[in-house]
């Protein structure tokens, strides 16, 4: 397994659609390997393959609902269904943050459910739905390979205040990622990107 690089906001690769899976091969069970040998190394709670570079319709994810039950996965393909989105967001109950948005976060207007369909690894078909961080995670990572960002979901001062801090990162053009640590032991940390109650570990890929 390998530790990526993660391309940073302004990379054409997170700004464009990705395409959808055909092939449910040896190669996209590398692919997912590393995407979460990357999540765990990031600190991260989701990651979707055009984080790294790879324009392919496919997320993991490790992370607790709302009852603080963990779940981890990967869904291949996703199509993403919500509650309602609220209007505005809580600054102590919605934050969030991105990987590709690396060490920033805001309070961000989320469904509380959502549900995803789509495949497993081995083409089989399949559907999760989850509340609370989870919900989150799905609408995040299933944003990220529609080509969005979650500061696209900001309001009021929060847009104003992440579109300034593009301009001075000058994450306006591509080129920019970083490369998380890998760490020198397990079990590694989860959780920079959604903050939670716990402090759980999870293993690599959960087949």
């Amino acid at each position: 397994m390998t530790v990526h690089a993660i391309r940073v906001a302004g990379d054409p690769v997170l700004h464009n659609p990705t395409r959808e899976i055909v092939d449910f091969d040896s190669a996209l069970r590398e692919l997912i390997e590393d995407m979460f040998e990357t999540m765990y190394a990031a600190g991260g709670v989701g990651l979707a393959a055009n984080q790294i570079g790879v324009d392919l319709r496919v997320f993991v994810y490790d992370c607790p609902d709302e009852d603080n039950v963990w779940h981890a996965g990967v869904m291949v393909n996703p199509v993403l269904e919500t509650s309602e989105i609220p209007a505005a967001a809580d600054p102590e109950e919605d934050m969030e943050g991105c990987l590709s948005v690396p060490f920033e976060a805001y309070p961000t207007r989320r469904a509380r459910w959502a549900k995803v369909t789509g495949y497993d690894l081995s083409g089989e078909r399949l559907e999760v739905e989850g509340t609370g961080t989870l919900a989150r995670c799905f609408q995040h990572e299933t944003g990220h390979l529609d080509g969005h960002l979650y500061l696209e979901q900001l309001v009021g001062e929060y847009s104003d205040a992440a579109r300034l801090l593009i301009e001075e990162k000058n994450w306006t053009e591509p080129g920019h990622s970083w490369m998380p640590e890998v760490p020198e032991e397990t079990p590694r940390p989860v959780g920079r990107d959604f903050p939670t109650k716990s402090g759980r570990v999870r293993g690599p890929l959960a087949r």
